[in-house]
């Protein structure tokens, strides 16, 4: 046991094991589609059933997705790789094997970058990227039906799997890398990320050393883990409680544990005794995969900007700030739309602002993604050339952008339509304001004794007058000067 007057620090040492469902349309080793919410076991054939006879055969397309992710990381790409069966016995997996990558997996090296504490950026490094094939789900009963089902059509549906070195050594680092490695597989397109539906899966190990020593202590790895905040919590329930186990001098077993985000607690599945030993042999129905040199090369050319070149990008060709540039790649669809609304608009700083507070505010309001807007990036620039012009004020703005949103229609024509036209002739406006400080005796006399913030007061009973439709500084500018001159 540690001695109380001892000060110990201790530091997690955290690798993750992401499973990324590729986009493809068929499956890693035969032609079933892949697809979301259909009937169960409707999606099947002998290949991914495993009836005897049945020979896989391997998805192009799945080998240049993996060679895609292993690019945009920095990796190596192994020209050369081999598959293998990854033994195990379990309801949702009718082959009684996995097949996999495990010697010669098709990629390795990389780093994915993140925001460091102090600031600045920290590199969490790759060990390797390799494909596979997905199991089956069960699905559990309910209520009065106590019987698992099976269902296969998720077998055979083709997944990267992105093995981290042990370099993260807080819970939230981890929840940084996964949404870096999120959002580099959709700019790629390569991946939904979508976690409720399994398309990107988390597991993760973590041990704990005293703070300074290379080596970590023993390790439990965490399943389960269907979001990023599930991931940050199970990370800091776990670093709890090995830390509250070294505290008292009591070991720390190796073992899998489930989280239970209803119970909020990490519950265990098997100690090492009741490990799996998985027996890795070569898988003889597939040859090795070759992926020669010219392949790579096209692929590396046909890669998209990435979230982080695009976000420099964006600060220095658009001036915008990184905080504005970094919310407006945060994802490509949101990204090409702010592009689309620069290349019809010439203010960069308003349209990043509209975007940020605008659009996203609808989009979340409506819950639709940037990709299925309904309202064009022209009209988008459209709308802020007639709040630059002076037509319309901000406010209405707002109000002719929801129309657009629940409408549909041309910034222009809806203006028009709903005569929200601001009013800027200098003469109909001191008419306006002439008649509303004829009602207002009492506070033009406190004005007049000094309270010059009442101005803002005059302003809006102007605004309320005209239904929000005189122009802002020249009803502020008329204002002033009729109160002045009262002063006078």
């Amino acid at each position: 046991m540690i001695d109380k007057n001892t000060v110990v620090e201790f530091e997690p040492v955290i690798g993750l094991e992401v499973h990324a469902q590729l986009s493809t349309e068929s499956k890693i080793f035969c032609a079933c589609r892949v697809e979301y919410g259909v009937p169960p076991n409707s999606r099947t054939c002998p290949v991914c059933l495993g009836l005897p006879g049945a020979l896989p055969v391997l998805n192009k397309k799945a080998v240049e997705y993996a060679v895609m992710m292993i690019l945009a990381v920095g990796g190596e790409v192994n020209l050369h790789s081999e598959f293998a069966r990854k033994n195990y016995f379990y309801p949702d997996l009718p082959k009684g094997y996995q097949i996999t990558q495990y010697e010669r997996p098709i990629g390795t090296g990389g780093s994915v970058r993140i925001k460091a504490d102090d600031g600045g950026e920290k590199a969490i490094a790759i060990n390797r990227i390799h494909l596979e094939e997905d199991a089956g789900k069960l699905i559990h009963g309910a209520g009065d039906d106590k019987h698992s089902k099976v269902d296969l059509n998720r077998c055979g549906v083709p997944l990267i799997e992105i093995v981290s070195e042990p370099d993260m050594t807080t819970p939230r680092e981890a929840y940084d890398y996964l949404k870096k490695l999120k959002q580099i597989l959709q700019y790629l397109g390569i991946c939904t990320g979508d976690m409720e539906k399994g398309h990107f899966r988390c597991d993760a190990n973590i041990s704990i050393r005293k703070k300074g020593e290379k080596i970590g202590g023993i390790r439990t790895e965490l399943k389960n883990l269907n979001s990023f905040r599930f991931v940050e919590k199970a990370l800091n329930y776990e670093i709890e409680r090995q830390t509250g186990l070294i505290k008292a001098g009591r070991p720390v077993e190796q073992a899998t544990l489930m989280w239970n985000g209803r119970k909020q607690v990490a519950e265990q599945m098997r100690t090492k005794e009741e490990a799996d030993d998985y027996r890795y042999f070569p898988e003889p129905d597939l040859p090795p995969c070759r992926v020669d040199r010219q392949t790579a090369a096209d692929i590396i050319l046909k890669l998209p900007e990435l979230p982080d070149e695009k976000l420099e990008r964006f600060v220095k060709e658009y001036k915008l700030s990184k905080y504005d540039a970094a919310i407006l790649t945060e994802t490509r669809p949101l990204a090409d739309c702010f592009e689309t609304v620069m290349g019809n608009y010439d203010n960069s700083k308003a349209a990043a602002n509209w975007m940020i507070n605008d659009v996203l505010r609808v989009l979340h309001e409506v819950k639709l993604e940037v990709e299925d807007f309904t309202v064009p990036p022209k009209d988008v620039a459209d709308l802020l050339k007639l709040i630059d012009s002076g037509e319309i004020s901000v406010k209405i703005a707002r109000e002719v952008f929801s129309y657009m949103v629940d409408s549909g229609g041309a910034p222009a024509d809806i203006v028009a339509q709903k005569g929200w036209l601001q009013i800027t002739d200098s003469g109909e406006l001191e008419k306006i304001v002439e008649s509303v400080l004829a009602e207002e005796g009492e506070n033009i006399q406190r004005y007049r004794d000094g309270q010059k913030e009442l101005l803002g007061y005059f302003v809006g009973q102007v605004m309320k007058k005209t239904g929000g439709l005189a122009a802002p500084e020249s009803t502020n500018k008329i204002i002033r000067e009729k109160l002045d001159g009262l002063e006078g």
